[in-house]
C-alpha cells in the first residue's frame, strides 16, 4: 500500500498504474487501516486508487473491466498523457501474486488462480510505455 502522503507527492508527469488487492489481505487491508502486523495506517485502497486516477486527470466513473472468476476490475482512462489506471480487486484474496505459485496461507491469505497478474502487467506497460527520458541517464 502507498503511505507517502500525497501533499508531498510532486511528480513531473502523471505515471500509468495497474494494481491489484486482495479483499481478503491480512497484511494490507484493502479497507485500511491497520493490520496485525504492521504499526501503520495503510489508505482505504480502491478510494486511493481513485485519487491517483483524478490526479492523473482521469475520467471520474471507472468503466469496468471483463470479470475473471472472483477478480473484477476498473479502468480509469482518457488521463492526461495517456497515465491509465487499471485496479483489479480480488474477491476473498490475500496478499499474494494472483496466478502465482501460493505462498503460506495462514500467512499472506488466499492466492487466486483465476488471472495470470504477470500477463496483465506485461500487457499493460506495453500499452502504456514511458516517453524516452523520464526513467533517467539509462533510458
Amino acid at each position: 500500500s502507498y503511505l507517502y502522503p500525497w501533499e508531498s507527492c510532486h511528480p513531473s508527469r502523471p505515471v500509468p498504474m495497474i494494481a491489484f488487492h486482495g479483499t481478503a489481505d491480512p497484511i494490507v487491508p484493502y479497507h485500511g487501516p491497520g493490520s496485525e502486523m504492521f504499526k501503520y495506517e495503510f489508505p482505504d485502497v480502491p478510494k486511493w486508487i481513485a485519487t491517483l486516477a483524478q490526479r492523473n486527470g482521469c475520467q471520474t466513473i471507472p468503466e469496468t473491466l471483463p470479470a475473471q472468476g472472483q477478480i473484477s476490475g476498473q479502468h480509469y482512462g482518457n488521463c492526461d498523457q495517456g497515465a491509465d489506471v487499471d485496479f483489479y480487486t480480488i474477491q476473498d484474496g490475500g496478499h499474494s501474486w494472483p496466478g502465482g505459485e501460493p505462498l503460506p496461507e495462514f500467512w499472506v491469505g488466499p492466492t487466486s488462480q483465476e488471472m495470470d497478474a504477470t500477463h496483465a502487467i506485461w500487457d499493460f506497460f506495453k500499452a502504456h510505455p514511458l516517453p524516452v527520458g523520464t526513467l533517467g541517464p539509462r533510458d
